[in-house]
């Protein structure tokens, strides 16, 4: 019988390779929000997935951002820096079609001390596949890797290699959680990454990067959430794109935000959502604080 194994996984690459639709994936729950926007993720959140033979930690890193220097992205990039020196093993995803500049920037941020494990993402979209090998072993050539595993986090294909080789470096050791937990964050936490999920989904390209999102009521009454929440723009122009004609774009982010909450939450939620202007607030320190960026 195998021994209990347990530890911290660190996810990391650049924005859009996959890393949260590969936690989600990993833990069976969508816990960690996903867009075709970069900088989704924001936070460092963990995923819980407990076995018989091992419970696997997974840290969600934001991607690592080059581009931008203000307060918000300061935080997220300490946010990866400290991932990658706290946990047992690292799990870097690249995307497997489009490796650049932007990936060998991440890797030479890689602890040398940590087993590092690369996860090559979207096979599925390799059309001729007689080409997959050619790409890994070009990839092979960029680090000394403890594994190179392909995968497809959209498929869920391959998942239980990337497990296998994961828990070939995890510690021996007692569970770091409870069998049933399956994240660190707060149920007020995920109401506000929900939110701010449907804001990048439905509005996209006509949002600028400044928009957050701020539960400033979170009541349990019985069964039923009562949630209210504040959009957080940066400017008053940016306050009428989220609301949108009639008010139905922001009716329809409170909407799709509901069902997800209630889905997750195995209850109602009575959910109340409205624009604010915070003008610069992604550069605001102590906002950041009370947003929970460290």
């Amino acid at each position: 019988m195998n021994e209990l194994k347990s530890g911290t996984i660190a996810i990391v690459g650049r924005p859009n390779v996959g890393k949260s639709t590969l936690l989600n994936r990993l833990i069976g729950e969508k816990i960690s929000i996903v867009s075709r926007k970069a900088q989704t993720t924001r936070h460092r959140i963990m995923g819980i997935l407990s076995r018989p033979d091992a419970q696997f930690v997974f840290v969600d890193t934001p991607g690592f951002q080059t581009k931008h220097t203000n307060a918000l992205n300061r935080a997220m990039n300490r946010g990866v820096t400290q991932a990658l020196a706290e946990v047992d093993v690292v799990v870097l995803v690249v995307d497997a079609e489009h490796f650049d500049a932007r990936d060998m920037a991440v890797i030479r941020l890689l602890p040398a001390e940590r087993p590092v494990i690369l996860a090559v993402n979207k096979i599925d979209q390799i059309k001729e596949k007689n080409q997959l090998l050619p790409i890994l072993a070009k990839l092979a050539a960029h680090y000394a890797f403890a594994a190179i595993v392909p995968v497809s986090a959209a498929k869920g294909s391959q998942l239980d290699d990337l497990l296998a080789e994961t828990r070939k470096h995890l510690p021996h050791n007692e569970l770091l959680f409870g069998e049933d937990e399956i994240t660190d964050k707060s149920e007020k936490f995920l109401a506000a990454e929900y939110i701010r999920e449907k804001l990048f989904r439905l509005i996209g390209d006509e949002l600028p990067y400044g928009a957050t999102v701020e539960v400033e009521k979170f009541e349990l009454d019985g069964a039923l959430h009562r949630i209210s929440a504040a959009i957080v723009v940066d400017r008053q122009a940016h306050k009428g794109i989220v609301i949108g004609k009639g008010g139905e774009t922001l009716k329809r982010i409170a909407s799709e935000a509901r069902q997800d909450m209630e889905r997750l939450f195995d209850g109602k939620v009575f959910l109340e959502v409205f624009v604010k202007v915070k003008s610069g607030w992604s550069d605001d320190e102590r906002l950041l604080k009370s947003l929970g960026y460290e």
